[in-house]
C-alpha cells in the first residue's frame, strides 16, 4: 500500500512539475510612451477606436498587413497598451465611473493584445501557431502561455476572458464583442462604446452574431439547428442568463431572448432540432485584399 501511495504522490509531482514547465509564460511589456494628453480622470479607447476605424473593413476583418506596414499605427497602439498597462479598475478605479466603463476596458484591451500578439508575429495563419512547447489543449500558447501588463498586474489572456470579463456571474453577451483573432471569431467593430452606450451595442453584437449564418443555420428538412461553437464552449453562461425564465432552459430559449422580433420568428417551432456546432476556423481574420473595404 505505501508503495502505491509514494507511486502516485511521484506520478502528481511530476504531472504538476510538467504542467508549470509547459505553461511557463513569456511576460508582453511595452516600452512605449503614455499617449500625450491623456486623460487624469477617465480611461480614453479613442486610439485603438481610431485604429480600428483605419484597419478593420465592413465584414469585421483587420488588414493586419498594412497595419503590419504602419510602423507609426503599431506604434499608436502600443501607447494605448501602455495605458492599459498603467491603469485598470484594480488599480485606479476612480477612472471608471460604473459597471459598463469597467466591462468596456477589459473587452477592449483584450481584443488589443490580441492584435498585438498577431502583429508582433506577423505573418501568421492562425493564433494556434503560437504553441506551447507541448500544445495539449488548442491555443494554449497564445491564449495560456503569453502574459500581459493590465493596470500593473500580469495577466493571459485566458484570465482576463474567464477572471475579469466573465467570471460565472456576468453577461454572457459578452462572447459576442470578444475577439480571438480568427474567422470564427465574432467581429471586430471600430466603435468602443463604455457607460450608457455599452448596453444598445451589446444588444446589436449579439443580434447581429445569430443572424450570421456562419454562426447560426437552420435545416429544416432535417429539423437540425447549426450553432457556432461558442455556444458549445460557454454553454452554461448562455443557459444561467435564462434560467429564471424557464424551468429547463435551452440554447433555443437563449437564442430567443436576444433576438431581434424578426428574427424570432426564424427560430419559431425548432424546440426540437437537434443542435450540432459549426467547426471552429482558427485561420486569421484578415482582410482579402489592401484596402480595408474589402
Amino acid at each position: 500500500m505505501a508503495t502505491i501511495t509514494m507511486a502516485v504522490v511521484l506520478f502528481v509531482i511530476i504531472v504538476f512539475a510538467f504542467w508549470k514547465w509547459n505553461t511557463q509564460a513569456v511576460v508582453i511589456s511595452n516600452s512605449s510612451n503614455l499617449p500625450a494628453n491623456f486623460s487624469k480622470d477617465t480611461f480614453s479607447h479613442q486610439i485603438l477606436a481610431t485604429l480600428l476605424t483605419r484597419f478593420v473593413n465592413k465584414n469585421g476583418h483587420v488588414n493586419y498587413q498594412a497595419w503590419f506596414d504602419d510602423k507609426s499605427a503599431v506604434e499608436q497602439l502600443h501607447h494605448y497598451l501602455t495605458a492599459v498597462a498603467m491603469f485598470s479598475p484594480e488599480n485606479d478605479p476612480q477612472r471608471f465611473k460604473g459597471k459598463n466603463d469597467r466591462l468596456g476596458y477589459w473587452v477592449y484591451s483584450y481584443n488589443a493584445q490580441v492584435i498585438r500578439s498577431i502583429l508582433d508575429n506577423w505573418p501568421l495563419s492562425s493564433v494556434t501557431d503560437l504553441k506551447a512547447p507541448v500544445e495539449i489543449v488548442q491555443g494554449l500558447g497564445f491564449f495560456y502561455n503569453r502574459k500581459f501588463i493590465f493596470g500593473g498586474k500580469e495577466y493571459n489572456l485566458y484570465q482576463v476572458e474567464n477572471g475579469k470579463i466573465f467570471d460565472g456571474e456576468g453577461d454572457p453577451r459578452v462572447h459576442f464583442i470578444l475577439n480571438c483573432g480568427s474567422k470564427s471569431c465574432p467581429v471586430l467593430r471600430p466603435q468602443l462604446p463604455v457607460g450608457d452606450a455599452l448596453e444598445p451595442f451589446l444588444v446589436q453584437s449579439s443580434q447581429d452574431f445569430i443572424e450570421n449564418e456562419k454562426n447560426l443555420s437552420i435545416d429544416h428538412k432535417n429539423r437540425r439547428l447549426y450553432l457556432s461553437t461558442i455556444f458549445k464552449w460557454y454553454k452554461d453562461d448562455f443557459l444561467q442568463a435564462v434560467s429564471n425564465n424557464h424551468n429547463n432552459p435551452s440554447l433555443i430559449d437563449y437564442l430567443r431572448s436576444i433576438s431581434r422580433d424578426s428574427f424570432r420568428t426564424t427560430l419559431a417551432n425548432i424546440n426540437d432540432y437537434q443542435i450540432s456546432f459549426i467547426d471552429y476556423d482558427w485561420d486569421i481574420n484578415q482582410a482579402k485584399k489592401r484596402s480595408t473595404n474589402e
